[in-house]
């Protein structure tokens, strides 16, 4: 990519994502042959990018997106896609970091984005696989069972969908051997490339402009519009632009207290006779934590081994070695699995000390908004992204706007 580039560059995955059996396939968007004048203009052919799109395209709004490598061909292939309301932050610490009218507020808005997200896929007859599914939160070195059963109450005195269920129960449900879990209703889980991909073509249905590939080399903002250069000297110029571009941030974002982190994943061979009964998602109060889920071709997908980015070919060294990690916690956790792995990839991701998205204005930038979706609740995080987006568009108060705002 061309060192001049408006967001920095990065190997965003590497591996086959069990999305991607036949590998990255194009097909959306096309060479931007000529300036462009639109309402918004979106850097990002990712899930966010898409969100924001639709919502951009329901307020009334023309819209260009652009990306750099092709739509749906970055960060969004690596998502697990686990749809939680359940920031990786418990309710109980988050609480204690920024208060508890303000954790109870990110853990709601995280909920009904949820809600949001799958009345949306409903409305645009999506087929992405979605499904409705509860979660299965196990004890680890982040909480333990004591900790678990306080973080449970917590949920509950808010009016979330959380209760703690004893190692009987548990075994029921999973077939894990716990002392007990907190059990969650009210996620869900889906193909994220199938997702990312039927959003688009409802976009490009409803006039969206796709342009691929184009790589924006500078962000130019006014009181009146914002002008994208685009290589090849062609400009977007627009009355808003959003920043949708995951983990090569652009560089007119600073934020604090951010960091990139590398996860691996594996899928393993179609065993439906190995699945656990309740088919819910499965993940540790753990640092680093484990996180499991099936698809709907039954295979179990297991990720995990988070640790701090260093550089593209040190993490892909760690694959085999990663992999084999997660193979092994997988056999341990469940027996009677069949731990062959069919799939393997690693992806890059992005962490906060809160692990709360960072949404809204661009500080110093007029007319620009970003969305930077810490944590493993990257699509509900880019759900929250949209409807905030929407409602600035249309000179709407968001509630939340201070809480998830750029610092």
């Amino acid at each position: 990519m061309p060192g001049d580039s408006a967001t920095r560059s990065r190997d965003l995955r590497t591996g086959v994502p069990v999305w991607l059996p036949d590998g990255d396939r194009g097909g959306l968007g096309a060479l931007p042959t000529e300036s462009i004048n639109t309402d918004v203009a979106i850097i990002g052919g990712g899930i966010s990018g898409a969100l924001l799109a639709d919502a951009a395209l329901a307020a009334g709004r023309e819209v260009v997106v652009l990306d750099r490598r092709g739509f749906s061909l970055g960060s969004t292939a690596a998502s697990t896609a686990l749809l939680q309301f359940e920031l990786d932050t418990p309710l109980t610490v988050l609480s204690e970091r920024i208060g508890k009218e303000r954790a109870a507020r990110a853990w709601w808005r995280s909920a009904s984005a949820v809600d949001a997200l799958r009345g949306r896929i409903a409305d645009l007859g999506l087929r992405c696989g979605f499904r409705e599914r509860n979660t299965a939160y196990l004890p680890g070195n982040v909480l333990d069972a004591a900790g678990l059963r306080d973080e449970a109450q917590a949920r509950a005195r808010i009016g979330l969908r959380s209760q703690y269920v004893d190692a009987d129960a548990l075994r029921d449900l999973t077939g894990i051997e716990r002392p007990g879990a907190i059990w969650s209703a009210g996620a869900g889980e889906l193909d994220p490339v199938k997702l990312t991909r039927g959003l688009w073509r409802s976009a490009v249905d409803r006039g969206a402009r796709l342009l691929a590939p184009a790589d924006v080399l500078d962000i130019a903002p006014t009181r009146q519009g914002v002008t994208l250069s685009v290589e090849g000297g062609i400009e977007v110029r627009a009355k808003h632009v959003a920043l949708a571009t995951g983990y090569e941030l652009a560089k007119i974002l600073k934020p604090k207290g951010y960091k990139v982190i590398t996860t691996w994943a594996m899928a393993t061979w179609p065993q439906k006779r190995s699945l656990w009964p309740s088919r819910c998602l499965i993940w540790e109060a753990a640092d680093p934590y484990l996180y499991l889920r099936t698809t709907l071709d039954n295979r179990i997908l297991i990720g995990g081994e988070d640790e701090e980015f260093s550089d593209d070919q040190a993490r892909d060294r760690l694959i085999p070695r990663k992999i084999e990690t997660l193979r092994r916690k997988l056999s341990k956790l469940m027996p009677e699995a069949d731990d062959r792995v069919d799939f393997s990839w690693t992806g890059c991701f992005g962490a906060s000390s809160t692990s709360m998205p960072a949404i809204g204005p661009v500080p110093g930038a007029e007319r620009c908004f970003a969305v930077l979706g810490y944590g493993g609740n990257g699509i509900t995080f880019s759900m929250i992204a949209a409807q905030m987006f929407q409602r600035m568009l249309l000179g709407i108060d968001d509630p939340d706007a201070e809480l998830f705002a750029l610092r």
